[in-house]
């Protein structure tokens, strides 16, 4: 394991090898997505493109808590590498990576139990709905392989190497591009050949970033009971906050799908193919958050706490210039990209709507990314959830509410835009005040004990109780003799 690499060196220049090597993973799992769509749309049924976005909407609900549990791995560990404790890295790294499988295991029984009921909350029905139903039955079984490629993803990115985290991503977007048109047109599955191809993905994704953990960087230490219930509570301390910050974006997004589904299957359909094409155009802003996480964690752990700041800072400027860029991209490619999916009618006309007026408002989706990710670092992942639960709720349903009533399916998707202005300000505002904070509680005369919610118990504080135990059994063994 190599040593903390981000607490010297350009600021600037961290975020943009740590976020663009992430963008380029995570966007090749975006674009299979789109692509998933487009070859979907190749067969002519609108309900096909329809349940789609449906179950896109589950999917990503059950995949947003398998990024809450990673996040808290990051956190821990990006923290000990900081304070150069790579015994207690390893242990938490281990500890961190069951609770992750045991929960993502759980989670995919549940789900799968519920998919019916789950896709009537969001609005499918018909048709449409049996569908949305076969491309999950298929694919969610498969949430523990993704949720624990993701953990492992994060691991990668603690110790710095974006690179392999990139490539491990990148595997699986490869596999499901080459896989998706022989299942959907040569095995003549459609929908279900689309699952069938991102399962397999998943498995790729999950060797490449296992094979990266436990043999090129050795990061995979040995489990002892004693140990794992004591770093457990230091990483529920921060899964918990950070699984229900993630999954209020997905019951945001569901609010919207629903309302949006008043107007019909044809504005469904073009908000599912926006739906796609929208991560893949920021992936960027997407990768920035997990970017900025080890960053702000190996600083914190080093006590440098003017690099926490200027990392705050740069990350908004970063996340502001490129969506500004890229939104300007889409406005000018907005009749192409419609023409490509074959939208017409209302779906192109919600498609059109959104490249042209809403795409730039992706700016407070960022910045409060950014907020979220020095929260989840600092110890107070309880912020991220208020601030992200906030905006799924209070920033979402009366803000859709009422931009409904005034300017229909329209005013839907600019009441979204609004609430996120709302809670994107607020977030970065407070996390701004959250690193004065805690450089106050950390000088020489401040008490400590605050900031304790994310502090592991580290392998010297721990006095590692699994040699204890070794070494009491030694000592009874030299009494008797």
């Amino acid at each position: 394991m190599g040593e903390a690499k981000f607490v010297s060196g350009s600021i600037m220049r961290h975020i943009w090898v740590m976020s663009s090597t992430a963008a380029v993973g995570i966007s090749a799992l975006f674009i299979v997505d789109l692509l998933d769509m487009f070859f979907l749309s190749l067969l002519g049924q609108e309900e096909l493109a329809a349940a789609v976005g449906y179950a896109g909407t589950i999917s990503f609900f059950t995949t947003s808590i398998g990024i809450g549990l990673s996040i808290a791995l990051g956190a821990v560990v990006s923290k000990a590498i900081g304070q150069k404790d790579f015994t207690a890295a390893r242990r938490l790294l281990l500890n961190a990576a069951l609770v992750t499988l045991v929960t993502s295991v759980c989670l995919s029984i549940i789900v799968t139990w519920n998919i019916p009921n789950l896709l009537e909350l969001v609005g499918a029905s018909g048709k449409t709905k049996a569908l949305a139903e076969d491309y999950l039955y298929i694919l969610v079984p498969s949430l523990p392989f993704i949720c624990l490629a993701m953990a492992l993803g994060a691991a990668l990115r603690a110790v710095g190497d974006a690179k392999l985290s990139m490539m491990s991503t990148l595997a699986g977007g490869g596999v499901n591009a080459v896989l998706d048109p022989i299942f959907i047109f040569l095995f003549a599955m459609g929908v279900e050949g689309a699952a069938v191809a991102s399962v397999l993905a998943r498995f790729s994704v999950l060797l490449v970033s296992a094979r990266g953990v436990i043999f090129k960087h050795q990061l995979l230490g040995r489990f002892c009971w004693p140990d794992f219930k004591a770093d457990l509570r230091p990483i529920l301390a921060i899964a918990i906050p950070a699984i229900f910050t993630n999954i209020a974006t997905p019951i945001g997004n569901a609010v919207v799908t629903r309302a949006v589904a008043e107007y019909g299957d044809a504005y469904v359909a073009g908000w599912a193919v926006v739906g796609r094409v929208i991560p893949v155009a920021f992936g960027m802003i997407f990768a920035l958050s997990g970017a900025i996480g080890p960053i702000v964690g190996q600083n914190f752990g080093a006590q440098s706490f003017d690099r926490v700041r200027e990392t705050l800072t740069r990350a908004i400027q970063f996340c502001t210039a490129y969506v500004l860029v890229v939104s300007l991209v889409l406005l000018l490619c907005r009749g192409p990209l419609i023409d490509a999916f074959d939208l017409s009618g209302q779906s192109a006309d919600i498609a059109s709507f959104f490249l042209t007026y809403i795409a730039v408002f992706f700016i407070f989706n960022g910045i409060l990314f950014v907020a979220n990710a020095s929260f989840n670092n600092l110890g107070k992942a309880k912020y991220s959830t208020f601030f992200n639960v906030g905006k799924a709720t209070l920033g979402t349903i009366p803000f859709v509410y009422l931009g409904g009533l005034w300017g229909g399916v329209h005013g839907v998707l600019l009441g979204q835009a609004l609430g996120s202005v709302v809670f994107g300000l607020a977030g970065v505002y407070t996390a701004y005040r959250l690193v004065e904070k805690v450089r106050k509680a950390h000088e020489p005369e401040a008490e400590e004990e605050e900031f304790d919610d994310l502090t592991p118990a580290s392998s010297s504080a721990l006095s590692s109780s699994c040699v204890q135990m070794q070494l009491a059994d030694a000592g009874d063994a030299e009494d008797k003799k």
